[in-house]
């Protein structure tokens, strides 16, 4: 899988990993996927009955693709360059502002892409534009996404 080095390195496991697959990734943009489990366990009680995907949920998707991936990609690099395996990820992304708004609901099963294109990044600090599509390219959210990387060194 592309980027799977990426992947390997996000901080987030199981239930809260928002990220299925990244299709396209440099030091200005990425875009990436998620399909919402039907199973999700926020679904349960939103709503009973008639599922939708909150919209913390949604904000969390686009922040873990379009700020957290692009974050760890600048601090990391290509995948040829030389960095720490799996597991002793260098960068650690804290999330630190939104402005996000939504055009329609998601509901359970949909997938979705989160295309995110850099503003800024400097002194650690990063910055971008943040749209999240259905499958057929209609938006369902767009906000800009702060954040600040930090880097671990052991």
């Amino acid at each position: 899988m592309m980027y799977q080095y990426i992947l390997d390195l996000l901080p987030y496991k199981s239930s809260f990993r928002f990220v299925d697959e990244i299709s396209y990734l440099d030091k200005d943009r990425v875009v990436g996927h998620y399909t919402l489990k039907e199973d999700a366990f926020f679904y349960e009680d939103h709503f009973p009955g008639n599922p939708v995907t909150p919209g913390a949920i949604l904000t969390e998707i686009m922040a873990q693709i379009g700020l957290v991936v692009l974050g760890i990609y600048l601090v990391v690099g290509p995948e040829d360059a030389a960095r720490p395996e799996a597991g002793d990820n260098p960068a650690f992304p804290l999330f630190t502002s939104v402005e996000v708004s939504f055009d329609q609901m998601v509901l359970p099963g949909q997938k979705i892409t989160v295309i995110s294109q850099k503003e800024y990044f400097r002194f650690g600090k990063l910055k971008c534009r943040v749209e999240m599509q259905d499958a057929a390219g209609n938006r369902i959210a767009k906000g800009v996404f702060s954040g600040i990387i930090k880097t671990i060194s052991k």
